[in-house]
């Protein structure tokens, strides 16, 4: 092993969390979350969190740390990323990012420009299009304010996709342009191993399915009406992510039960596809195509830390 912090990634339900702890456990590392719901506290249910008496001792960061209320950003995480990193190297240990959110470890790896701060007013109206005419009609007003970061987004990252608006109006400049003022990313992301996880996509999908009706089973829909109750936004990053959105809308009264299951198997079996197509384009990413608890996935990634990249 030479060292490197590692990046373990890949779609939901493949495995990364458990290969996570077993990597650490082997190469002496901690876990940094990466993945842009676990960030939140009392968001739990539908997050595959680790439970921390099966963390197995090892140390986990930037998990159960952020309010719901607050749309924590990929560029907030990077930077808090970067010095977790720091300081578990500092320690001799083995950084270990683990999680699916791609757009997070991009933000790592290429530092976002300095953005203006976000200007409640425009955001207001901007959700309240998106609550009326659907993310679709966000991403078709951001290909006509700037076409090259609608290129790089998909329509269904509503986030993303509205904070390039956001920055378009506020500014009067595309996001597209403006990304010549990226700050120059730090020195431990030019020697991190990114490790995705590419399990059969027929049990993928199975398992997908089941862990969403236990969700469900688990009081899934409990835990959105408590958090509503508690004064968290309907239309916050935390409640529209994948495995909140729908039951929102039942809660609403826009769906009945049996669709919201439905429609959020099929939303997160299609964000899992996005997420391969995703870290498909970024580059010096090793592939492995078992799921992260098989043993011969976990015996082949230590096989491949043990060798420079490309090696293996």
């Amino acid at each position: 092993m030479n060292g490197s912090p590692i990046a373990i990634v890949g779609p939901t339900a493949s495995g990364k969390s458990t290969l996570g702890i077993e990597v650490a456990l082997h190469l002496g590392g901690e876990i940094i979350n990466c993945d842009s719901v676990q960030v939140y506290c009392g968001i739990q249910i539908a997050t595959a969190k680790v439970p921390f008496e099966e963390r197995r001792g090892v140390p986990h960061h930037l998990i159960d740390f952020v309010s719901p209320e607050i749309n924590y950003t990929a560029g907030d995480w990077a930077r808090e990323a970067a010095k977790r990193i720091e300081e578990i190297e500092a320690r001799g240990r083995v950084p270990i990012l683990v999680g699916g959110t791609g757009f997070y470890l991009r933000a790592l790896r290429n530092p976002f420009f300095p953005s203006p701060q976000t200007d409640e007013a425009i955001r207001v109206r901007l959700n309240s299009i998106r609550d009326n005419k659907g993310v679709e009609y966000l991403h078709r007003l951001l290909r006509r304010l700037d076409p090259e970061s609608a290129a790089e987004l998909f329509p269904r990252d509503w986030p993303r996709v509205q904070r390039a608006i956001e920055v378009r109006l506020q500014t009067g400049a595309r996001m597209s342009q403006q990304k010549v003022r990226r700050p120059q990313a730090p020195e431990s992301t030019r020697r991190l191993r990114v490790i995705v996880l590419n399990p059969p996509r027929a049990e993928l999908y199975r398992r997908i399915n089941a862990r969403t009706e236990s969700h469900f089973s688990a009081g899934l829909v409990q835990e959105v009406e408590e958090l509503l109750k508690l004064g968290v936004p309907a239309n916050s990053n935390a409640l529209g992510a994948h495995g909140y959105r729908r039951v929102v809308e039942f809660l609403q009264g826009k769906r009945d039960l049996p669709s919201a299951i439905e429609q959020t198997k099929l939303d997160v079996r299609h964000y899992a596809k996005r997420q391969l197509t995703w870290f498909r384009r970024e580059p010096g990413v090793e592939w492995f195509e078992g799921f992260g608890e098989a043993e011969p996935t976990l015996a082949e990634v230590l096989q491949a830390l043990q060798t420079a990249p490309g090696k293996s």
